[in-house]
């Protein structure tokens, strides 16, 4: 690993992988948030926040809507047709 930067509170390493490592002052590894702080900080890497979302029509959820309770409709049909129950031959 190599040293990319050392403060008082801090040394940055960067793997062979090129990602990076972060040893506090106390020769205990950091990690998590912090870590991800200090490399924000040190400008090493970039956040890349998710693509908004893209919210349907109310027009086009509504149709899909009415068309799962067609399709919903239909399965439950032949359930109702069904007899209650069948007769059996007394013997």
């Amino acid at each position: 690993m190599q040293v990319v930067k050392k403060t008082p509170e801090y040394t940055v390493y960067e793997k062979r992988s090129k990602r990076y490592a972060v040893k506090g002052s106390d020769k205990k590894w950091i990690n998590g948030d912090d870590k991800v702080k200090i490399l924000l900080a040190e400008k090493l890497i970039e956040v890349k926040l998710p693509a908004p979302k893209v919210e349907e029509p109310e027009e086009v959820a509504a149709e899909s809507t009415e068309a799962a309770e067609t399709e919903a409709a239909a399965e439950e049909a032949p359930a109702e047709e069904a007899p209650a129950s069948e007769e059996t031959p007394e013997a």
